[in-house]
């Protein structure tokens, strides 16, 4: 089966969601689907992909999202692999309270290795399930908001949609 694509408006600009069979794998703030199957592993990146004007389920959660209600996200299925450090790292974040942004420090120590604080750091880089798994819930040690891949004028709206 054919990839789904969906491209959104949002607050924060078009997102991009790349799914197959209900289950995203990846997505993020852009128009161009280059910038999200990059992400994605070699062993699910899809052949082809059609678009499509819903997703169900995962249109639904997006738009609740931004209406004030971040917990659908953390229901809709995700799609990523990679070693099991950084496979618990993503699940580990689904947890992660909107409005109660964690460091990296803290972010590592809940994945089960405090001392993993670049591993974790890089979870966060290398997730291509944007919003769905919100690496934007992280943050320095300062309060400084660290890094984002879709730029932190997003992030920052994102932790103050969310009441962080």
């Amino acid at each position: 089966m054919k990839a789904q694509l969906l491209t959104m408006s949002t607050p924060d600009g078009p997102f991009t969601i790349l799914a197959q069979d209900g289950v995203v794998l990846a997505s993020g703030w852009t128009t161009e689907p280059g910038e999200l199957t990059g992400q994605i592993h070699p062993q699910l990146r899809p052949a082809e992909a059609e678009t499509v004007t819903d997703l169900g389920p995962i249109s639904r959660a997006v738009e609740a999202f931004y209406a004030g209600d971040p917990a659908p996200a953390m229901a809709v299925p995700v799609l990523q692999k990679s070693g099991p450090f950084r496979a618990h790292a993503w699940d580990v974040l689904r947890t992660v309270r909107p409005g109660f942004p964690v460091t990296y420090t803290e972010y590592a120590e809940l994945s089960g290795n405090s001392k993993a604080v670049r591993a974790a750091a890089s979870a966060c880089a290398l997730n291509a399930a944007a919003l769905f798994v919100p690496c934007h819930r992280v943050i320095r040690t300062d309060g400084t908001l660290g890094g984002f891949r879709w730029g932190l004028a997003i992030k920052k709206s994102l932790l103050a949609r969310e009441g962080g």
